[in-house]
């Protein structure tokens, strides 16, 4: 099957209103895959030390008092595997305890920030029992420590940022997009659910915006997450490399400093007519109801109204996304409305090792592979229909684990650096 028909099936299964030129189809399935172009990266944004891309997939530099980030896997937009994982931990440990070390910047190499985590290697390590416990528990620790760290910290956010990719750049302190920039959660869609701290995210943005996010995958483009907050800034695309080098030169770390010379960069953003954002009544109204069932058919009767044409896509692939996997989305988003951050990064490690380990279904695995490996894009859910899915079983993968095998992401600081695998019950 060749690209274009592979894009279309992809955008027909997601029921996505798209352009049908080539290119545009082209880009949407590089957003969700992990497939593009190769673009070279210029010169003047990489890491001196650079020899072979491929080898460094993440670049750390350090310029006087500034500290950059590149995650550099652009033929994979960036996706997060363990190595990446790794690295970016051993940067920010470094450079938080370093004096002289005063600003972070954080960038992607070529058109993504990053496409989230590497589904592939998730897939791969379906039968050994707990193969990915390490990088699991290395990431929910990276959020952590990204949400509380102690520098200065600027996102700069060219293009595509969805699932653990978004989690590098919606908690720092500066986060500037751009008209390039796509934000998406679509866990659920799989299987899975929202992570990497999203549970406690999306469930503080205004509304039932973040049940409405979490359950459809929807994207956002770059002013819409301004508005949301979900951004600090919105920055052209062409002004971003000159941006950068300001902030190099600013060589400071001080907050008002730096949001000063962002802003002498940003755009006061409008919604585009069109904007999922100027749709709050009918969001509110309809995923404010306590059951993904109970969603679907206020969705339905707000669908059947005249001028709500925008709703039969979306309500199209809220029905084809995995049952288990929307009723442990909505019921973390909504217990993250109650919990701290630390509440909802442990318990999404419950959730995510609980998946992984197929406590109740499979059907992240068979989700990925219908979009990733066979990419035939018909998933056989396990149950099929929500009706059938036992919310005693979801009760499951909610449970604490022994107190030795907890996350025990902490709700004080003093110690934010002594959580480590090595340290864990799990590397004993």
């Amino acid at each position: 099957m060749n690209l274009i028909a592979l894009t279309k099936q992809y955008l027909q299964f997601h029921c996505f209103q798209a352009s049908t030129s080539p290119f545009y189809l082209f880009i949407c399935f590089c957003a969700v895959c992990g497939f593009r172009l190769y673009q070279s990266v210029p010169a003047n944004q990489m890491a001196k030390e650079v020899v072979n891309p491929d080898e460094l997939v993440v670049v750390g530099e350090e310029l006087d008092h500034v500290r950059i980030i590149t995650l550099n896997r652009p033929r994979h937009l960036n996706v997060i595997s363990s190595k990446v994982v790794s690295l970016l931990a051993k940067y920010l440990e470094k450079w938080e305890r370093d004096e002289q070390a005063q600003i972070i910047l954080i960038k992607g190499a070529g058109r993504a920030f990053s496409a989230g985590g590497d589904l592939k290697m998730f897939y791969e390590g379906r039968k050994s029992k707990d193969s990915c416990l390490e990088v699991v528990y290395r990431m929910y620790w990276l959020c952590y420590h990204i949400h509380t760290y102690k520098k200065t910290q600027v996102a700069l956010v060219q293009g595509i940022s969805m699932g653990g990719g978004a989690s590098l750049m919606v908690p720092m302190k500066f986060s500037v997009v751009t008209e390039k920039t796509v934000f998406a959660t679509p866990e659920a869609s799989i299987g899975f659910h929202v992570d990497c701290g999203f549970s406690y995210m999306l469930s503080h943005l205004p509304g039932h915006l973040g049940e409405y996010l979490a359950l459809t995958g929807a994207r956002l483009n770059g002013k819409e997450l301004v508005v949301a907050g979900l951004a600090t800034h919105f920055v052209p695309l062409e002004k971003l490399p000159e941006l950068e080098k300001r902030l190099i030169s600013l060589n400071v770390g001080d907050e008002n400093a730096v949001k000063a010379t962002i802003e002498e960069f940003s755009l006061h953003v409008q919604l585009d007519e069109d904007s999922i954002l100027k749709k709050k009544q009918i969001i509110d109204e309809c995923f404010s109801k306590d059951t993904v069932a109970d969603i679907i058919k206020s969705f339905e009767v707000e669908a059947s109204k005249e001028g709500n044409e925008w709703i039969g896509p979306v309500l199209k692939g809220l029905k084809r996304s995995s049952p288990t996997g929307l009723k442990i989305t909505l019921r973390s988003i909504r217990e993250g409305r109650k919990q701290t951050l630390a509440e909802s990064l442990n318990k999404e490690f419950r959730l995510t090792m609980n998946i992984l380990r197929t406590t109740i279904s499979a059907d992240v695995y068979e989700g990925i592979r219908a979009l990733t490996i066979d990419k035939d894009n018909a998933p056989k859910w396990d149950p099929p229909i929500l009706d059938q899915v036992d919310d005693e079983k979801i009760d499951l993968v909610f449970q604490p684990f022994a107190e030795d095998l907890e996350l025990k992401v902490p709700e004080q600081e003093d110690c934010r650096w002594d959580g480590k695998y090595e340290n864990s019950a799990y590397a004993k």
